[in-house]
């Protein structure tokens, strides 16, 4: 079945885009990235932003938009039975526009990929269409927060997630990443 992704969320002044592959069912149903309430996402973001799952969808949203995060999947569409990433037909993929994305947002300095699949595809798809400078933005591939990697502890995710987007989250404006002890 082919599926297609959403817009991008973030402002122009993001300096932190994180990537998936491409909105699952239930994401696709409620027309909300991250929507499957297993997934730990949304949680991660709670401890380390106060985007908390049981807030609102334009809550949470807005909650990255301060924290300087933009979100986005690396495919616009892409054939797919289920949600997994494992079923996504590679000859099928179609990628975002990043060239027109990284336009309007020029204060991207650090990709956070959400898993490995997000980030094979980005590096397979994306980077080689890209102009030199904008393939040289760092690109870090954190841990999945699907609820099918369960090879981590969610706390472990956090951590991980917490250490690739501090350095830019966590910047000195109001904007800034919440205290671990939160």
């Amino acid at each position: 079945m082919q599926s297609f992704g959403f817009p991008p969320l973030g402002t122009a002044a993001a300096r932190v885009l994180v990537l998936g592959s491409l909105p699952g069912q239930e994401s696709l149903r409620q027309q909300q990235y991250y929507a499957q309430p297993r997934n730990a996402f949304w949680t991660i973001m709670g401890e380390l932003i106060g985007a908390h799952p049981q807030l609102a969808y334009a809550t949470r949203v807005a909650a990255l938009e301060r924290a300087g995060i933009a979100l986005w999947d690396v495919c616009a569409c892409a054939r797919r039975s289920g949600s997994l990433d494992a079923a996504i037909e590679p000859a099928s993929v179609r990628p975002n526009d990043f060239a027109a994305f990284y336009q309007g947002h020029r204060r991207i300095a650090l990709l956070c990929c959400n898993g490995r699949t997000a980030a094979a595809l980005y590096r397979r798809h994306v980077l080689p269409q890209l102009p030199l400078p904008l393939q040289a933005l760092p690109l870090v591939e954190l841990p999945s927060t699907s609820p099918t990697y369960a090879a981590l502890r969610i706390h472990t995710k956090a951590e991980r997630w917490r250490a690739a987007l501090a350095p830019l989250v966590a910047a000195g404006d109001a904007r800034g990443m919440m205290p671990a002890d939160r």
